[in-house]
């Protein structure tokens, strides 16, 4: 006998849903669903709370720590240009955790029922429903977790003045990258710079999804080859 192929049904909660999906996940995950309202994850009040955030809380949240970060340096006495020196380089390393995050994990095939559910919560939810406005940008209550570890990478990297000031220059990078996330799914850009970000990044969402995996920039994508061939060269071939 042959099983018959699960289908999700998309009036319930999808999180326990789609592990069943099995090995055709990948498939049903890639085929985004253009919508400004999302799916319910959770049955459970709480948890759905949980994974709903508006844009704003996160430089709400995380720019005071930022200030913060950056003040401890400046008590310890570390130069004002020697700071900014730090806080750009926090940047820097951000886009490349942002890239490596994005391209390494956020889009490793899965296929057994928890790989899919895992993948669905961290990324498939934003490539099935990318324009879901409520969960564009990272739950603060996640990002609080990942800051541990993010601490004690740049404590290896740095020494215990420049530390708070590289952390701080980190955490405005990642600021900047889910403002500018949410901007380019749900900004109405009229300058040239951010039109052709808008432009890289929703070609990732519905041309080519294995490349363009930088959110602030390209320049990562360059660096390691994803860069995706626009659609004048890929005529020309």
């Amino acid at each position: 006998m042959v099983a018959q192929e699960f289908k999700v049904d998309l009036n319930k909660p999808l999180v326990y849903q789609v592990g069943y999906l099995g090995e055709s996940y990948q498939e049903w995950v890639h085929q985004p669903i253009v919508s400004k309202e999302g799916p319910r994850f959770f049955e459970s009040d709480f948890w759905e709370f949980l994974t709903r955030t508006v844009w704003w809380a996160i430089p709400v949240i995380w720019l005071p720590v930022v200030c913060w970060a950056i003040s401890k340096s400046i008590q310890m006495g570390v130069s004002l240009p020697h700071i900014a020196f730090l806080v750009v380089c926090g940047i820097f390393l951000w886009t490349l955790i942002e890239y490596s995050l994005h391209r390494w994990l956020f889009h490793i095939d899965t296929k057994s029922y928890w790989g899919n559910t895992i993948h669905y919560l961290l990324h498939g939810c934003h490539h099935k429903h990318p324009m879901d406005g409520l969960r564009l940008v990272f739950p603060p209550a996640a990002t609080a977790i990942l800051l541990f570890p993010f601490w004690n990478l740049v404590k290896l990297m740095s020494t215990p003045t420049t530390t708070p000031a590289l952390f701080g220059g980190g955490l405005l990078g990642y600021v900047i990258y889910d403002c500018t996330h949410y901007y380019v799914h749900h900004g109405q850009p009229t300058s040239k710079v951010p039109k052709d970000l808008k432009k890289y990044h929703l070609n990732h969402h519905f041309r080519i999804q294995d490349k363009g995996f930088g959110i602030t920039s390209s320049f990562w994508d360059k660096v390691f080859g994803t860069l995706p061939a626009t659609k004048t060269a890929g005529k020309s071939r």
